[in-house]
């Protein structure tokens, strides 16, 4: 993965702080993805770029189940969500559509918005400001679903 610029945000952060209900009424997560984290930064769908992370504490993504959290994060070119700990659903639907989620326990404290991080995947580490932390390391076979975009796009391509 490359290096990219870190949007970091608190513990316990619920989908509806991603994606409010309000707008999963909108027809496309193209539509949706405007209004995300619009409680806590409106602007962050115009500051986020391609290839730049998001940052969590414990708990990220709890709330309820929908998939459009993760959805809209991808959709606005979010690289990987690191985070203390993930909410179960919230991983999940991450892995579904081909968004790395990652534990990287002590990263999330060392870190502040607007810092640039660089991710391996295959080495299980981060590393920003000259430091390189140890995260969870995705197994080959978890890397491959999620260069398929994600486990539908695999199963999808097993079924051809």
């Amino acid at each position: 993965m490359s290096v990219g610029k870190i949007f970091k945000f608190h513990d316990d952060l619920d989908t509806d702080q991603i994606i409010a209900s309000q707008y999963l009424l909108l027809p496309s997560i193209d539509e949706m993805k405007a209004h995300a984290f619009e409680s806590l930064d409106p602007e962050f769908p115009e500051k986020v770029k391609a290839g730049d992370y998001v940052v969590g504490g414990e708990n990220f993504g709890c709330g309820s189940s929908r998939e459009q959290a993760p959805g809209v994060l991808k959709a606005l070119g979010v690289q990987a969500v690191v985070a203390k700990s993930f909410a179960r659903i919230f991983y999940r639907n991450a892995i579904n559509i081909g968004l790395p989620v990652i534990v990287c326990k002590e990263l999330p404290d060392q870190v502040e918005t607007g810092d640039e991080m660089e991710l391996s995947l295959a080495e299980g580490t981060a590393a920003a400001g000259g430091r390189t932390y140890p995260c969870t390391k995705l197994p080959p076979y978890m890397q491959e679903i999620l260069s398929q975009g994600g486990l539908m796009a695999s199963l999808n391509r097993e079924e051809a």
